[in-house]
Parts: C-alpha cells; structure tokens; sequence
C-alpha cells in the first residue's frame, strides 16, 4: 500500500516537472491541483512529512509561476 502510494506520488510529481520543462504551461496549470492534492494526501498518510510536502508544493508552484510569466 505504502509503496503504490509513493510510486503515485513520484509519478505525479515527475509528470508535473515533465510539463514544466516541456513549456507547456497552460497543460501544467491543468496538473496542478491535481499533484498538489496526490502531495496534501501523501503527507496526511505520512509517505512523506509535512514539511517536505511543502517544499514540493512551493518549488512546483514558483517554477509554474515563472513559466507563465515568460509565456507572456
């Protein structure tokens, strides 16, 4: 249980990093509550602390944030 949760979280953060990189922001925008929620649900079943899960949620944001910034 433990280990199929924590694959989906990566998986769901790598697939967030994947469209970032790609420039993709309108496809990353899309993603993100939806990793952001995989990240407040993993943090609640304790797969990773809270404050990591922070963490993830910021640096994901601030990279979004500034790929929609240079899109305009």
């Amino acid at each position: 249980m433990n280990r199929r949760n924590k694959m989906r979280l990566r998986h769901q953060i790598r697939a967030m990093r994947r469209m970032v990189a790609g420039k993709d922001p309108a496809a990353a925008a899309a993603l993100l509550p939806k990793t952001f929620s995989i990240i407040d649900r993993s943090a609640k079943i304790g797969i990773i602390k809270k404050n990591t899960a922070a963490r993830y949620k910021s640096k994901l944001h601030l990279k979004l944030k500034a790929l929609q910034g240079s899109a305009q």
